[in-house]
């Protein structure tokens, strides 16, 4: 049984017998896995903090035959969250994009885009010179680039039921389907996405998490677009994610 390794980031995990835990993890090699890690309720050594949600990590595992669960032997700390100052708004932030990745993703599908934009948005919510990074721009642009790679954004510069294209200020979004929508077919239950938003979904299509992060963030801004992305990720899901009511909460 071969021992494999990659970098990895977790996601979330669950006390199993009396010092076990199952651990979802998100590897760059490998994609989403499922494994248990033996006494990691007692053993330091082995785990230390790196089973926090959102932990960078080197992870060492192995497949077990006829089982779904790996063998999660070691991880070792690249960067934690605990490395930072604590907030509010920073950890619903972190524990939504963990549970947007645990919801999403399939299993032992490797996504190297995807992971690339998750190392991408920690780096924004990490203290940089003493500060914390807004936190909201990091949702923002995690939430859009994850209905994009997810199938569910079609072009957002265009009229999703009539392909003409969309001026600042008229697009609008509703709960019964995918893209945005012209002043002609807004629906009665349609939300209108204002022009700085639409203007900036653009974008962010286009350009780095880290080129937005110098611009002020106050919560508000932004906030129809991540109600829109929001929208599209719980119709496809199926559900509802817990962690975006506390964003909701928080004003976000």
């Amino acid at each position: 049984m071969a021992v494999l390794t990659s970098e990895a980031v977790v996601l979330r995990t669950w006390p199993v017998h009396e010092a076990d835990l199952i651990v979802s993890f998100f590897t760059r090699d490998y994609g989403k896995v499922r494994g248990v890690a033996k006494s990691a309720l007692k053993s330091r050594k082995r785990f230390g903090g790196a089973l926090e949600p959102m932990t960078v990590a080197r992870a060492w595992f192995a497949e077990r035959p006829r089982q779904e669960l790996v063998r999660l032997d070691q991880l070792e700390i690249v960067r934690s969250p605990l490395s930072a100052p604590i907030d509010h708004t920073r950890v619903a932030v972190l524990s939504f994009f963990a549970e947007v990745l645990d919801e999403a993703l399939p299993d032992h599908d490797p996504q190297e885009t995807v992971f690339r934009l998750l190392l991408a948005v920690l780096d924004q919510t990490t203290v940089a010179q003493s500060e914390i990074v807004q936190p909201w721009m990091a949702l923002t642009y995690f939430s859009l680039w994850m209905t994009r790679l997810m199938g569910l954004l079609p072009d957002i510069a265009h009229c999703t039921a009539c392909g003409e294209a969309l001026a600042a200020g008229e697009a609008s979004f509703n709960t019964l389907g995918d893209g945005l929508f012209c002043a002609v077919h807004r629906n009665g239950n349609a939300s209108g996405l204002c022009a700085d938003s639409w203007q900036l979904a653009q974008r962010m299509l286009r350009a780095p998490a880290s080129a937005f992060a110098a611009e002020p963030w106050p919560r508000r801004r932004a906030q129809d677009l991540r109600r829109f992305t929001l929208q599209s990720l719980e119709r496809h899901l199926e559900r509802k994610l817990h962690t975006a009511e506390a964003l909701v909460r928080l004003g976000g």
